[in-house]
Parts: C-alpha cells; sequence; structure tokens
C-alpha cells in the first residue's frame, strides 16, 4: 500500500451542487427577470442575486468560456440550483485531483478547511485528511456546465454556446478564509509532492498576506527534492493574483493555468492552433510567471515550457489522458475506458500544432496533443483538477523529480 504520506494536496475542498444548463429553463429565467441582450456584453461585476448570476452566466455562454465568480448571495445559488436537477459531489482543484489519483492507485493526505458528513462520506477510503476547521460547516458551491450548441432565445436574446464548459459560483466563508492547520509544516516534511491551490477564493488583503506567510514557514519544512506544483485559478479579487505570485514563486517548481487563466493575464485572446502565437504568449507568460517549469492545459493539448519541460513528458500525458477520460465518462469510468481512450488518435490539428511548437521553441517546450474526441454530453466539470491529478501521480511515482542541490548529491 501507498504512503498517503508522501503526497499533500491543499489547501481547501468544498461540496459541489453539479449541474448541467437548459434551455427552457433559461429562457423561462430571461423573461421573468426581464433580461435583455445587451446586457451580457457588460455582465456584473459583483453577482448579488440570481438576476445577476442568470445574466453572469449568459455572458459566459455567449462567449464559450469558463470561469469563477463570488456570489454575494448564498441563497441565490440554494434558489438557481433547485431548478435543474442536480449532483452532489465533492470539489476543489485539491480534492479533485486526490479523487482521481485514489483511482490510480496512488493515495495522499487532503489539507481541507471545511468538512461535513457528506464530505465524510464522499472521500476516498485510502487517504487521509486534516482541516483547519474547528466545527463542521456546508457551504456548496454551484458548478455550472453547459453543451456546446446550447441556444437560448427569448425576448431580444439569441445566443449559442459555442464550445462546451463549466462555471463556478461560490460564497464559501471557510474557504474564503483558507485557515491552515499548525502540523502542515510537520506532514510537508514527508512529502515528495505538495500541491497548492484555492487561494484565489480569498478576499480580504491582510488575510491573505498572513495566510501567505504562514504558507511559506509551512513549506521551509518540505524536503529537498520534493516538487511543489501551484495551480492557478480564477481570483475572486483579480488583483490577488499578483500578490500570490509574489510571495510565492520562489517556492514553486510547477505552475499551472488553462487558456482561460492565460488569456485573462495576457489580456488578449491566443489562437490556441498557432504555433506562433502560442509561442509568443509563452514568452509573455515566462516572463509574468517566472518558475523552473510552466504548465499550460487547454482544450487542444497541454505543454511544458521550461529548460526541463522534457522530463515531465509522462506527466503531461497522464494528465492529458484521464482528463479526456473524465470529458467522456465523468466519474463513472472504468479502467478499461482508460485502456480505449488511450488507444484513440490524437487530433490531428493537435499534433500539427505540437511538431510546429517544437520546431519554433525547440526542447524549452514539451507538448502533447490532445485526443479526437466527438461526444453528445461531455463532462466539462472538473477537467483542469483531473488532469492536474495524473500530472501528480505520475510525479508519485517517481516518473519526474527535482534534482537536489548540487552539495545534496
Amino acid at each position: 500500500m501507498a504512503d498517503a504520506s508522501r503526497v499533500v494536496l491543499g489547501l481547501g475542498g468544498c461540496v459541489d451542487y453539479e449541474l448541467t444548463l437548459t434551455a427552457g429553463v433559461l429562457e423561462r429565467l430571461v423573461a421573468d427577470h426581464g433580461i435583455v441582450a445587451a446586457e451580457l456584453a457588460s455582465p456584473p461585476a459583483t453577482v448579488t442575486g440570481e438576476r445577476d448570476l442568470v445574466v453572469s452566466i449568459l455572458g459566459y455562454v455567449a462567449r464559450g468560456r469558463g470561469g469563477e465568480h463570488f456570489v454575494a448571495s448564498a441563497p441565490a445559488l440554494e434558489s438557481f440550483a433547485g431548478r435543474f436537477p442536480h449532483r452532489v459531489t465533492l470539489g476543489g482543484t485539491s480534492v479533485r485531483a486526490g479523487i482521481l489519483m485514489s483511482r490510480l492507485g496512488v493515495p495522499s493526505t487532503l489539507h481541507l478547511v471545511s468538512v461535513n458528513d457528506t464530505f465524510r462520506r464522499l472521500l476516498p477510503p485510502d487517504g487521509d485528511h486534516v482541516s483547519s476547521g474547528v466545527e463542521d460547516t456546508f457551504y456548496p458551491h454551484l458548478i455550472v456546465q453547459y453543451d456546446q450548441g446550447l441556444r437560448v432565445r427569448a425576448g431580444d436574446l439569441d445566443i449559442t454556446a459555442p464550445f462546451p464548459n463549466r462555471l463556478i459560483y461560490v460564497n464559501d466563508p471557510a474557504n474564503g478564509d483558507m485557515l491552515l492547520t499548525g502540523d502542515l509544516g510537520d506532514r510537508l516534511a514527508t512529502a515528495d509532492v505538495f500541491l497548492v491551490s484555492g487561494l484565489n477564493a480569498m478576499q480580504d488583503e491582510e488575510e491573505l498576506d498572513r495566510r501567505l506567510a504562514e504558507l511559506r514557514s509551512h513549506m521551509r519544512r518540505l524536503p529537498r527534492g520534493a516538487v511543489t506544483y501551484f495551480e492557478d485559478a480564477a481570483y475572486h479579487e483579480p488583483a490577488f493574483s499578483h500578490r500570490v505570485r509574489d510571495a510565492l514563486l520562489d517556492e514553486i517548481d510547477v505552475y499551472g493555468l488553462n487558456e482561460d487563466e492565460m488569456q485573462s493575464y495576457l489580456g488578449r485572446q491566443v489562437d490556441l492552433l498557432s504555433a506562433e502565437d502560442v509561442a509568443a504568449a509563452l514568452t509573455a507568460l515566462r516572463e509574468l510567471i517566472p518558475v523552473p517549469t510552466l504548465v499550460l492545459h487547454t482544450k487542444y493539448w497541454a505543454v511544458a515550457s521550461g529548460t526541463r519541460a522534457g522530463e515531465y513528458a509522462d506527466a503531461l500525458d497522464t494528465g492529458t489522458v484521464m482528463a479526456a477520460t473524465r470529458y467522456c465518462h465523468g466519474d463513472d469510468f472504468t479502467d478499461e475506458d482508460v485502456d480505449r481512450l488511450r488507444r484513440r488518435p490524437r487530433r490531428p490539428e493537435s499534433v500539427a500544432f505540437a511538431r510546429a511548437l517544437h520546431e519554433r521553441m525547440g526542447d524549452t517546450v514539451h507538448c502533447v496533443p490532445g485526443f479526437s474526441l466527438d461526444v453528445r454530453n461531455p463532462t466539462t466539470v472538473g477537467l483542469g483538477d483531473t488532469f492536474v491529478g495524473g500530472f501528480l501521480a505520475a510525479l508519485a511515482r517517481g516518473e519526474a523529480r527535482k534534482e537536489a542541490p548540487e552539495e545534496d548529491r
């Protein structure tokens, strides 16, 4: 049995209400709230109620984009979820990654900020968890997915989703506080892999700075040779993204993000199948985020950028395979599903892109093409988290390790 103490996944988790949007319900909500098409061009920065929530969702659907937002009204989340059939699952990057790793035979220790009976019931039995919360709390997150081609027509509004994607809406004081356990450093002292995620939910600047200082103190206990993976996300307070990076960059070995986060940082759209455009984007990103290895995972491919990019080839491929399996089969995939997925052809345009990117950037990049997938009702929730879980499972199995300094060899 593998040792769960070798992999520590943090920093928070949650219970999710997962639902898939349907045109009929959305059209009734548009009519009930008197929403007009012009509002979608500038959706509300702060979601204060169900009307704002609907406008925000429709704006994303029209662009085929994903995102994450704080919602000032917790009842609005419950009300909206109640209008659709929904599943109760566990969420948070670290938790979803841990569940996937458990399926791959790699147990982990989860650092949580909130637990409850639902959480305990759904956690994998082979791992361990610790929570900074002093009592049970329940702050469900609304996870909204929509299919490509979803069309909403009501009043003067007529939109069609160009791509499938997912949205996250949150009112969660526990993850907003992101308290750390006092023994986190002791747990990191025996870890080979440490995942940092979830700081995007914090909204108080002074609290964030305190938490970052505490986290850095705990991380000093990591053994030489341990790999720290930071997974980015949409910050509820966008200005905090730079603050977190400045505080943690010198402690991060691998920095992961998706295309939405990349384009948000660059302030422009990137043609994900243009080697020239992506090469320019990666160059700009590496100036913004100067870490040893940058990992960008998208719907078309996953790429590692850095002097050791090739050493993460297996991790990139494992993450890509597992995310594609989830896209096709959701949570209920089998080992046979994974094996069949591995044998499927890669997207021809992604294969051509990977070749062109390597020709342009050389061995400073390693790109794994995505799969050719035609799925009627795909799962778009948790794909990035699943990629992270696959990537970290490969690291935990020893397929990539940070070299120890010269004096330690």
